[in-house]
């Protein structure tokens, strides 16, 4: 209770780390300050409940239970994606209301925002919805048939077609205006906008098209009077060869759109076809920014919508580097640290049995997770025969490099196996657990925004400075290259990807450009570059605005936090600073910063954009 106590009054007395925990949650509000005064008393209730060595490796930093603020004090899943297109097609139920098959583009939009409000309010991770596109060309097309219907009553015959198009096209655009303006205006009972990510770009009929260039052509427009890069929803692009991937490719031209976007709005990120469905074996959507599912079938089909993750446990690797004398030393604590890590993830499973279908009807009983059970049946039918995921993490593989081996690793043979071998092992061991389990075991590059921060402060305290590996104030996240060093982009990624086909229940990489917006075709290099090497592929530019000269590029970092190199303009409220944290984008930086460390923040600020 003495501990409770203390963080109450660190959160009500808003110290910064506390209240800045999520950088897409706004403590100013009475919402989010709600959601986090419930967290913490959940959080310790969540870790009084944990087996005893679970809870102890979480305190000491061996290990990290994420999302305690939710599960296990409440039997919670984490991210998904939502299977929007079953529950349009057929109707489905939330709160009071049946809600009936919209019957135009703009109708299915807006129940696709309260459905993603309701699931986000049903779990604590990320949802995603995979082709969207393709998901609400049959929609559109009603709206045509509709138009059409109009034109041949009172259209003159030669400008029918034109009409038809021109109408379709306006409401498209329009419906897409308004879910991108309802999506980020929503506020979940998480005290947050939805955490939500909309893949798209494979759709070749003329209604996907236009949906596709719709979504880019709003994005790339901005959000209010001050035209402001839109954080939600997350924007996922998909190339594929044949599609848009090459001049000739019916749908180019909206891969020429996407690389505008991506300059100015740093989304779209991009998944590759070639390369993630040879890394897992089918195409899919991230769920939430970055957890992918396994390749799964029923009945002899591919089903992915509908699917979850039940949740992180994440091993510090450098702990395990600095606790070791050599190699082997540190293949033997990794199993036993991999071993609390199982029984950790086998007490979220063991916890979830304990929800049943009327906790969450949205997910269970009215189509969200793909099945429509009954109130009494048993929600973990959802899970087993590896249906859905359950993730153990890593982050700082490049502090193990360091640590055993020495700071430039990354261009030694020797030291890069050995590395690979240590997510070899975590790889091997996983499937074991799946095998004997029945659920989907994934090692996962996870997204550990603060966790960067808290495993690299205690480790400091245990061992003190140590130059390239606690010294810095943060650790690598997953196998990402060291963020100080400067590499092309084409080297990045050639370096991460003989790692990420190891850790494939999450990964997602980065490439840090200057403006781009002049010159597309270096954009489209990379992109192209990365087609059969990396499945997911984020775009990190500079795009804070000035409102008050018009600046647009990279703010400066000061101690009282960001400034317009232009005209100097600090004032947080006509500035708009736009950073990607954990795999979202987020102005986590409008506030003061410590006096005297912006130099430190600074540096920190550039190794976020690759977490």
């Amino acid at each position: 209770m003495e501990r409770l106590q203390e963080d109450l009054t660190r959160l009500t007395n808003e110290v910064s780390d506390v209240i800045h925990e999520n950088a897409n949650k706004d403590p100013k509000r009475f919402t989010t300050m709600r959601d986090l005064t419930a967290g913490t008393v959940a959080r310790h209730i969540g870790l009084s409940m944990l087996p005893k060595h679970v809870k102890d490796a979480h305190v000491k930093g061996e290990i990290h239970f994420h999302d305690l603020d939710y599960h296990p004090y409440q039997p919670m899943t984490n991210c998904c994606l939502i299977d929007v297109g079953h529950m349009l097609q057929n109707g489905f139920i939330m709160g009071n209301a049946h809600v009936n098959p919209p019957q135009s583009i703009q109708t299915a939009a807006a129940q696709i925002s309260q459905i993603i409000a309701n699931v986000s309010s049903s779990q604590y991770g990320g949802c995603s919805i995979d082709r969207i596109d393709e998901v609400l060309s049959k929609f559109a097309h009603l709206n045509a048939l509709k138009h059409r219907r109009n034109a041949e009553q009172f259209v003159t015959l030669h400008l029918q077609d034109d009409y038809v198009k021109r109408m379709t096209e306006k409401d498209i655009y329009d419906a897409m205006q308004s879910l991108e303006y309802e999506i980020n205006t929503l506020y979940t009972s998480n005290g947050q906008t939805p955490f939500v990510t909309f893949g798209f770009g494979l759709g070749t009929d003329v209604y996907a098209r236009m949906i596709q260039r719709a979504i880019l052509s709003n994005r790339l427009v901005g959000l209010g009077k001050e035209k402001v890069t839109a954080i939600f929803p997350k924007l996922v692009f998909s190339i594929k060869d044949g599609i848009n991937f090459k001049a000739g490719d019916p749908n180019y031209d909206i891969k020429q759109l996407a690389l505008q976007c991506s300059s100015k709005r740093m989304y779209p990120d991009i998944l590759n076809y070639k390369a993630l469905t040879d890394l897992i074996g089918d195409f899919k959507v991230p769920m939430g920014c970055r957890s992918f599912l396994n390749l799964y079938e029923e009945d002899g089909q591919i089903v992915n919508s509908g699917r979850c993750n039940l949740g992180v446990v994440t091993l510090n690797l450098p702990r395990i580097a600095l606790e070791s004398r050599d190699t082997e030393q540190f293949l033997s604590i990794l199993r036993t640290r991999l071993d609390i890590a199982k029984d950790a993830c086998l007490y979220r499973i063991h916890r979830l049995k304990d929800a049943t279908p009327e906790n969450a009807p949205i997910l269970y009983l009215h189509g969200a997770f793909g099945k429509l059970l009954r109130p009494d049946d048993d929600i973990t039918q959802l899970f087993t025969q590896r249906r859905a995921t359950i993730s153990i993490g890593y982050i700082g593989l490049y502090e193990v490099g360091a640590a055993l081996f020495h700071p430039n690793w990354e261009t030694d043979e020797k030291a890069k196996s050995f590395v690979e071998q240590v997510l070899i092992t975590m790889k091997q061991y996983v499937a074991q657990l799946t095998e004997q389990y029945d659920v989907q075991f994934s090692i996962y590059g996870t997204p550990s925004e603060s966790l960067t921060h808290r495993f690299c402060t205690l480790d400091y305290e245990k061992f003190g400075p140590l130059e390239h590996i606690t010294d810095k104030g943060y650790y690598t996240n997953s196998f990402h290259y060291d963020t100080r060093k400067a590499v092309t982009p084409f080297e990045k990624l050639t370096f991460e990807q003989r790692f990420a086909k190891h850790s494939l229940g999450g990964f997602i990489h980065y490439c840090e450009y200057p403006d781009l917006k002049h010159n597309l075709k270096a954009l489209e290099a990379v992109w192209d570059y990365s087609y059969d090497k990396v499945g997911y592929l984020g775009t990190n530019l500079p795009i804070d605005k000035c409102f008050a000269c018009g600046f647009e590029g990279e703010f400066e970092a000061t101690a009282d936090g960001f400034m317009c190199p232009h005209c100097h303009n600090t004032d947080p409220e006509t500035t708009d600073v736009i950073k990607r944290t954990c795999g979202y984008l987020g102005q986590p930086l409008k506030r003061p910063m410590i006096k005297g460390r912006h130099k430190e923040i600074q540096s920190r600020v550039k190794h976020m954009c690759s977490v």
